[in-house]
This record gives structure tokens, C-alpha cells and sequence, in this order.
């Protein structure tokens, strides 16, 4: 079984010849197949060796640009010992290898295929995602309860969908905040209800009506949220996934820190409501609870819930997706390369 070396090369690169020839000359002492791959054949190819060429991979090892006659024995040389020694340890298992270097399986096609299209399947799932919580309310407004229940009880295990922290389709107003949010111009959900704003199981299971217009399946922070994070996602693609990952601090500043204070104030705000202060107080821990007593009572807007909702999905997917990209363009890139040396050594087999 000859040694395998892979020339990365390109047309008219005279150091592409210059390996080439030299890898020739030392055909004598370590005899080898040699496979010329010209990277410009695959874009992923480009992006990996561009402006590396020449690259010869013998083996486990990779040799790029600059090396000379000296270096190609030696990885050459290193190459043919690893592989001996391979073959001396268990050459069933060096066989097997090698036989699945040469083909593509069907693990090989699979990950290309999601290392390639996975921006659009992502972005597919968030677009459903956001876009069946509208769908509910259209189905109600259309008089198909029956359809739309489905989409509330999917929802429910993700989202609270508390009337008063979602928007609505079809009615007098986009939305029906609580009093204490402080909106004067805008009807309060108790108002056009008549229920206590204080009663969460009420405020949650209430999908609307004919004059109030029907409860968007998802509130308005998660939609912000989802929805800015497939606007990246689709800037992304249209930026060919070229923008690199935002940096970590900055993620934490402008995505984390608002969607914190906002939650997190209007959260502890509101713990006195249903009795924490009271349990703190019992279980010893005075302190916790006098500290909630002191927290002034708020009620975030629907304005500030989407902003800070749409700045931390934004900014995740502008952290997260890059490094997404990295992992995937290092799956397209590896298999690109299986894929050109398989079709250029069957090119080279004569027929």
C-alpha cells in the first residue's frame, strides 16, 4: 500500500511547480502516490489555501508555504513512518481508514449538506418559530378556535403569554398594558377587561375578543427577540457569512445588560405581589425581604420590552451565528478537500 500525498496547487504558480518537481525527485527514496488538486476547482478550497498554495498533506501531516526539497523529505519521511507504524499496530483498522478516505460517505454528504445549508435552515425554524404566534390570532378572527388552541398550548410551555405583555391583531389597539406602565393614551388591559391585573392565570389564558382584537401567541419581548435574531440571520446570509462575531464584552453591554435591568428590576418590583417577601421573612432571611420591600413597583412598556427584547437577539445572533459559521466552514472545507483529491485521483486512474 503506497504512501498518499496530496499537492494543493493552482495554474501558473511557479512554486506549485517547483513542489511538484520536487516531490518527483523523491519518488526514488519515498516512493508515493502523489494527487494534484487545483484548489480553484471549489470556492471552499480557496478559502482554506488561498494564499497558502503550495500544500502537500501526506498522512497526518500538513506542510505549507515556505518549505523547500529539505522539508518535503522530511514530512514525507514522517508520514511513511507514522503509516508503518500504523500498519505494524493494527493494520485492519489503517485499511478501513484509508478505504473510507477514498469515497464519500454517506456521513461525508450529510454534514456537507447541513455544513452548507444550515443559515437557511436556521433562519427557517426561527421564521416559523416567530411567525405562528401571528397565526393564532388570525384564526380566531376568522372564526377557527379549534386551529388556533394548538398554537396558544405549544407556546404556553415557552412563553408566559400574559395578555398585558402581548400584542394584539384585529382590535381597537396593538396592545393593553397594565396602569402601572404608566401609558395614559392607551387603554390598560384592566380597562377593556374589567379583570384584576394582578390575576396572572386570567391574564394568561385570556386570548381576546371582537372588539379587543386577538392575543398574539408569543409577547412581546420573545417576539422582539426571535424576530431580531432572524434579521441577522438574513443579513448574514446576505453578507455572504462574512461578518465576523461580536466581541464578547460588547454582547454582554449592549445585548445582556438592558434585557437584565429591564426583566430583572421589574421582576423584583413585583416579588411583594405574591407573598416572596413574606416567605423570605419566615424562612429567617429578614434582610432579602426588606430589601424587595424597598424595590419601587414597576411595569416595563411594551416600547422598552421590544427594544431591549430586540437588542439581545440581535446581538446574540451577531455572537452567536459567526461562531456557528466557523465550526460549519471548517466541515465544508475539510470535506471540499476530500471531495477534490477523491475526484482527481479517479480522474488520474486510467480508464
Amino acid at each position: 500500500m503506497t504512501l498518499e500525498v496530496t499537492l494543493y496547487t493552482r495554474k501558473n504558480c511557479k512554486l506549485c511547480d517547483q513542489a511538484e518537481a520536487d516531490l518527483h525527485a523523491l519518488q526514488k527514496d519515498i516512493p508515493h502516490h502523489l494527487i494534484k488538486v487545483d484548489i480553484d476547482t471549489d470556492p471552499d478550497l480557496v478559502a482554506l489555501y488561498g494564499h497558502k498554495v503550495p500544500v502537500v498533506a501526506a498522512g497526518p501531516f500538513t506542510l505549507g508555504m515556505p518549505f523547500d526539497k529539505r522539508k518535503l523529505r522530511m514530512t514525507l519521511g514522517a508520514a511513511k513512518d507514522s503509516r508503518e507504524q500504523w500498519l505494524e499496530d493494527d493494520e485492519a483498522t489503517y485499511t478501513k481508514k484509508e478505504e473510507r478516505r477514498k469515497m464519500m460517505t454517506t456521513g461525508d454528504r450529510v454534514s456537507h449538506f447541513i455544513a452548507g445549508h444550515y443559515l437557511t435552515v436556521l433562519n427557517l425554524i426561527l421564521a416559523i418559530y416567530v411567525g405562528l404566534p401571528f397565526l393564532a390570532p388570525v384564526l380566531m378572527k376568522i372564526g377557527l378556535p379549534g386551529a388556533a388552541q394548538p398554537i396558544y398550548s405549544v407556546y404556553k410551555v415557552a412563553c408566559h403569554e400574559l395578555a398585558f405583555r402581548s400584542w394584539f391583531l384585529f382590535g381597537e389597539q396593538a396592545m393593553y398594558p397594565r396602569e402601572a406602565a404608566g401609558l395614559d393614551d392607551i387603554i390598560s388591559y384592566g380597562e377593556a377587561t374589567g379583570y384584576n391585573e394582578e390575576d396572572l392565570i386570567t391574564a394568561r389564558n385570556f386570548q381576546g375578543n371582537e372588539q379587543m382584537g386577538y392575543k398574539v401567541a408569543l409577547c412581546e419581548r420573545d417576539v422582539a427577540i426571535y424576530g431580531a435574531m432572524l434579521l441577522f440571520g438574513l443579513l448574514f446570509g446576505l453578507t455572504g457569512r462574512k461578518l465576523k462575531s461580536l466581541p464578547l464584552l460588547v454582547w454582554l453591554i449592549v445585548g445582556i445588560v438592558p434585557i437584565g435591568l429591564d426583566g430583572v428590576s421589574q421582576l423584583l418590583s413585583q416579588l411583594n405581589l405574591s407573598g416572596i417577601i413574606q416567605m423570605f421573612d419566615k424562612v429567617g432571611m429578614v434582610g432579602v425581604g426588606r430589601f424587595l420591600s424597598v424595590v419601587p413597583y414597576r411595569e416595563s412598556t411594551p416600547l422598552l420590552r421590544t427594544i431591549t427584547g430586540a437588542l439581545f437577539g440581535f446581538t446574540t445572533g451577531w455572537f452567536g451565528f459567526p461562531v456557528f459559521e466557523e465550526t460549519m466552514g471548517d466541515t465544508r472545507r475539510y470535506l471540499a478537500a476530500k471531495r477534490a483529491r477523491i475526484t482527481s485521483q479517479e480522474s488520474a486512474e486510467p480508464r
